[in-house]
């Protein structure tokens, strides 16, 4: 059983090799209408399930045209179509998705819920995001830096913002893919303790993104967060929105990812994220072609 569960779970050599077939579809399609299949339909006669607690949009679309590109048929289903862990157990839920379903992609809230699917599903499962981690979001991101810039290995990454569960993924990344990542934000911000020793701390934003190959933020808010919270957080993180005077400090071909939704001129502003350092259409754009790879990385096909 080939779980894609979180980066650090996985081992280097097949993340690369990830990599490297999505990049080889991502040619292979050059050009194509959005709709045109994939020459190669390792995903003909496979039911995905797309399990979505939490909503999304790039995440609900690229797994969806991810797996109809490949040759198979998808199965979206909400929290509330399911009620998980309500009504009948995740555990019983994962076992009877199984009898129906060839992979199971889930994005939800608490990684428990997560990770008591793949414990009981007899089908893999994939992680589209915990409140604890994003490892889709990350595969795509490195595939877009690589994209542009080369191999990430020895590169610098700065975080500029809130040490969340994108971050974390940044984090197993960096070992992973061995790259040095610090992260800038404030102590209240800090990313969870488990992470110690994965990423270096410089409070000071424009000392952080020194010589930085790379700087990523993400947004401030969740849509989820009452106005109080909000408020808050746009008073501690205000010092570490990513503008053009901060840019200024990384490397002149530096570039700045965002894996959005992003409230522009919040985390970042409209200059940066349209400006010349700016990947963040590619990086969207990737998640297709890293999730797709994935996907059959945990088919084996």
């Amino acid at each position: 059983m080939t779980h894609f569960l979180d980066i650090h779970k996985t081992d280097p050599a097949d993340l690369a090799g990830i990599i490297s077939q999505a990049r080889e579809m991502k040619t292979a399609r050059a050009g194509q209408p959005k709709g045109t299949l994939d020459a190669d339909q390792p995903l003909a006669g496979h039911m995905v399930a797309l399990i979505f607690e939490k909503p999304s949009t790039r995440t609900r679309v690229s797994f969806d045209v991810g797996v109809r590109q490949m040759g198979g048929q998808t199965m979206v289903l909400s929290g509330s179509d399911m009620q998980l862990g309500h009504g009948e157990t995740i555990a019983d839920t994962a076992r009877v998705l199984s009898r129906y379903v060839d992979l199971i992609m889930m994005r939800t809230f608490e990684e428990d819920t997560l990770l008591e699917m793949a414990e009981y599903a007899t089908v893999p499962v994939i992680n589209g995001l915990t409140d604890r981690t994003h490892p889709c979001q990350i595969m795509a991101d490195v595939m877009t830096f690589e994209e542009h810039s080369g191999p990430i290995k020895g590169k610098k990454v700065v975080w500029s913002g809130d040490g969340n569960n994108v971050f974390a993924s940044f984090a197993h990344a960096a070992k992973q893919f061995e790259f040095d990542l610090v992260f800038t934000g404030p102590e209240p911000l800090d990313p969870e303790p488990a992470l110690r020793g994965l990423y270096t701390t410089v409070r000071d934003p424009q000392e952080a993104v020194a010589g930085a190959d790379l700087v990523v933020t993400d947004t401030w808010v969740s849509m989820h967060d009452p106005q109080s919270a909000r408020e808050r957080r746009h008073n501690q993180l205000r010092g570490y929105q990513v503008n053009d005077a901060l840019m200024a400090h990384a490397n002149d071909d530096a570039l700045f990812m965002h894996c959005l939704p992003a409230h522009r001129d919040d985390e970042a502003t409209s200059s940066v994220m349209d400006g010349p350092h700016s990947v963040i259409f590619d990086e969207a754009e990737n998640r297709l072609h890293a999730q797709k790879a994935i996907m059959r990385y945990c088919l084996g096909v």
